[in-house]
């Protein structure tokens, strides 16, 4: 009779048992398992001193180690109904390890005579009934195990099948399997990134659990079902002991969508950085359906097809751990119902404004297909409508403009005292802005576009007639103007400086940043007191709701007028009139053409800024608004404080205070969302461009490879500034809690108004982010700075503390150490 079945033989659960036939699957279809081979059942008797070994097994079993190779041995059992589908038999027979060669009979035997344990016998008379046998016994090498544990390829527990759990244990895995010791617990993504970690991993590395996981999803997809493995790690990699199917109920397996979505946030990061509250996102996403849906209308798309793409208008952003990003695809699709699109695709997808293009699979889908023939016809006479009616818009906007700021200074000249409004007040209040600007962003929007298309057209004009000189012309004049509402601050803080300096105010305000050193001081006082009165509303990240604007604390303010005040006085790069009769010294109609068109841009840039100043105090005003709700609902016993209202919607907001909210328990939802996002504040940022496939709320990405050290010596932005700096680098990313030594080259990823007082110290900028247009380019020429702009990954290239040159004229950036 055979008692011993060899590794390649044992398919046949029915003679080697479960474990064994899984196994030998395994290693026939190269998953690296510890060699071994099985000892069948009847290869033992019971009698009655207990089971004894048939005639010849000792001599068989001799034979086979000498197959497996010197060493110990793990002596394991394999029964029939062990490691099935129905029942896994876990846990119910004996394993005995470290076996020497001469001690695996009767290792065996112990085995062996488990399977009719009184263990056994309850758990077949509980789970599967049927009368006691023996298993088959395993004998196969040990693996000197660093590291062992189990992992399953869907969670047990949960029943979800889009994750593997890892169990992980210093040495063999016994002590974690028979539930003596616990184990170090990972859970890993669909895309191998830990969803679930350790702090301090102390068992092993994630290259370590991301191959377990490959390794535990590779045998389901060779088994075709779920599966619980054992693995162990040793000095010659990673090892499978074993495999069978997850017994528990799992979730059913999700149908196939693949359904692309794509979110993007290399352009709105710049309004929208870091860890954006629910009421600012909710508040940008309405905003933003709102502007956008008359943003197509005003270039022809009719009103029905707005109407019809209501959703593509209403999701225009999402919300990905915590941060702002555009959902392209959308995007896309708004730009797509634009008259002309097919005939001049290319351009319009630029102005979408992100890094990366649009994957073709998307392009190809959604933009329709090329005019030909009458259709190409009609489409030009649409491009020809659209042209006349912008014409028309161009010819109304002072008028649009005039319209704007009645509206706008209607409900700020008129706010209500927040103070002492009611919820139901603020909530009309607010219902009011809603309906008197932010649905009627008629002027800002027609601007805008007019500057978008004024600005690129007169720019290119330049160039061609010009050269490179017309490119320098083109960016002196657009951003040399001392008119426009962006660089008043500048202007102010360097005479509120200079007042500081002359009373002898400089050290004493940078040590105390706090008004009251400015007592006694009644000019200095009223330059302050007219800064807060006009600019007030303006602080970093100034349109997220829940930032602290400068009213509420003005120390960002008063340490820019102590830098100020320690610099010296510099000279503001000032605007100037060309000598048109040099440039065009042949062909007056070109003068007379460049200097219509150059006065028209500037005119539409220095709106754009005023009215984008404009926006921010419409923002601050909804601020107030909201955190008056946040002070009622707080003195009602709904939120714990005012400003808990920030983890609120403003739908969640407004439906507490007009009835249609679902529930009641807003302290809940609060505490929950700042969990949340502050789990979500621990965590890198997500990438730049997110794909998913199937439902968006799969928020999966895969985390970023580590970036090569870039040793490029010297790089090229735009500069918008002109003038040569030489000196230390400081790379500033949150400039509430950062700051700058008077001379440092500020190095950052982007920067909007709220930065001045780090400007302020500032010898030259480095902006990863930002056009001509950009606050940056504006201020630095306001304090008479070098500054470069667009220098993309500038933040990585740059090392906090190096010495680099800025040259603001050419765009160009060294770094000189070494």
């Amino acid at each position: 009779m055979k008692f011993i079945v060899a590794q390649a033989a044992a398919k046949d659960a029915s003679v080697v048992g479960g474990k064994a036939a899984a196994l030998s699957h395994l290693t026939q279809h190269g998953f690296f398992a510890p060699a071994f081979f099985v000892i069948t059942n009847d290869a033992f008797r019971m009698g009655r001193s207990g089971p004894f070994a048939q005639k010849g097994l000792r001599s068989a079993v001799t034979a086979a180690l000498e197959t497996l190779g010197p060493g110990l041995y793990a002596v394991r059992s394999s029964g029939r109904s062990e490691d099935g589908v129905d029942h896994s038999h876990a846990g119910q027979f004996e394993s005995v390890l470290n076996v020497s060669g001469k001690n695996v009979i009767a290792a065996a035997k112990q085995v062996w005579q488990s399977g009719f344990s009184t263990t056994v016998e309850t758990y077949r008379a509980v789970k599967s009934g049927g009368e006691a046998e023996a298993p088959a016994i395993i004998v196969q090498r040990m693996v000197d195990a660093k590291a062992a544990g189990v992992a399953f390829s869907a969670d047990p527990v949960s029943g979800r099948r889009n994750v593997v759990v890892i169990s992980a244990i210093d040495g063999l895995a016994e002590q974690l399997v028979s539930g003596e010791a616990d184990g170090e617990d990972w859970v890993i993504g669909a895309d191998g990134a830990p969803e679930s970690a350790p702090d301090t991993p102390a068992h092993l590395t994630v290259p370590e659990v991301q191959s377990i996981a490959a390794l535990t999803r590779k045998a389901e997809t060779l088994f075709g079902s779920p599966q619980d493995i054992e693995w162990a790690i040793d000095a010659h990699g990673l090892h499978i002991l074993q495999a069978r199917p997850i017994t528990t109920a799992l979730r059913p397996a999700p149908l196939e969508d693949q359904t692309l979505t794509i979110f993007d946030n290399s352009n709105i990061v710049e309004s929208y950085p870091g860890i954006v509250s629910p009421l600012t996102y909710s508040f940008a996403l309405y905003v933003y359906s709102q502007v956008y849906r008359a943003f197509v209308r005003l270039l022809g798309v009719s009103r029905h097809t707005v109407a019809r793409n209501a959703t593509v208008f209403d999701n225009l952003l999402g919300r990905v751990d915590g941060r702002a990003y555009y959902n392209l695809i959308n995007w896309y699709r708004a730009l797509a119902l634009l008259p002309g699109f097919s005939l001049n695709r290319d351009y319009m997808e630029t102005m979408m404004g992100v890094s990366e293009p649009m994957p073709r699979e998307v392009t190809d889908a959604l933009a329709p297909p090329p005019s030909t023939g009458w259709r190409k016809v009609v489409d030009y006479a649409k491009l020809a409508k659209v042209a006349g009616g912008l014409i028309w818009q161009a010819i109304r906007l002072p008028r649009a403009r005039r319209d704007f700021y009645r509206r706008l200074n209607d409900i700020l000249q008129t706010r209500l005292d927040v103070d002492a409004s009611n919820a139901t007040e603020l909530a009309a209040e607010y219902r009011r802005i809603e309906s008197t600007l932010l649905d009627r962003w008629d002027a800002p929007l027609i601007n805008d576009f007019l500057c978008m298309i004024a600005f690129g057209g007169s720019r290119n004009l330049l160039q061609k007639w010009l050269g490179e000189n017309g490119l320098a012309l083109h960016n002196d004049l657009m951003i040399g103007q001392g008119d426009i509402v962006s660089a008043e601050p500048a202007q102010r803080i360097a005479r509120m400086g200079a007042l500081v300096r002359q009373a002898g105010l400089a050290k004493p305000l940078k040590v105390n940043a706090h008004l009251s050193v400015l007592s006694g001081h009644p000019q200095i006082e009223a330059e302050v007191d007219a800064y807060l009165e006009r600019f007030g509303d303006r602080c970093t990240e100034e349109l997220k709701l829940e930032s602290v604007p400068l009213h509420d604390d003005p120390t960002s303010l008063l340490l820019a007028i102590a830098a100020s005040a320690e610099r010296p006085p510099s000279k503001r790069q000032e605007g100037f009139e060309p000598d048109w009769q040099t440039m065009f010294p042949a062909n007056p109609l070109k003068r007379q053409l460049a200097k219509w068109i150059l006065g028209w841009t500037k005119a539409r840039v220095r709106d754009r800024e005023n009215l984008r100043f404009e926006r921010t105090r419409i923002f601050g005003y909804a601020r107030c608004v909201f955190l008056g709700i946040g002070r009622e609902f707080s003195a009602r016993d709904l939120l714990s404080s005012p400003k808990d209202v920030f983890f609120l919607t403003t739908h969640e907001v407004l439906g507490a205070v007009e009835g249609y909210s679902l529930s009641p328990d807003l302290k809940g939802i609060v505490a929950r969302r700042k969990q949340e996002d502050e789990a979500s504040s621990r965590r890198p940022d997500p990438p730049e461009r997110i794909e998913i496939r199937g439902p968006a709320i799969t928020l999966i990405w895969s985390e970023s490879a580590e970036v090569e050290a870039d040793t490029a010596r010297v790089k090229h932005g735009t500069g918008c500034s002109a003038g040569q700096i030489k000196a230390r680098a400081r790379v500033i990313r949150n400039p509430r809690t950062e700051a700058l030594n008077p001379g440092d080259i500020l190095v950052a990823r982007h920067t909007d108004p709220g930065w001045i007082a780090v400007f302020s110290n500032a010898s030259a900028i480095v902006v990863e982010r930002g056009s001509l247009l950009s606050h940056s380019a504006i201020v630095a020429r306001e304090l008479g700075i070098p500054c470069v702009v667009g220098l993309k990954g500038a933040t990585r290239w740059i090392e906090d503390g190096e010495m680099i040159s800025v040259d603001g004229a050419s765009g160009a950036v060294e770094r000189c150490d070494g």
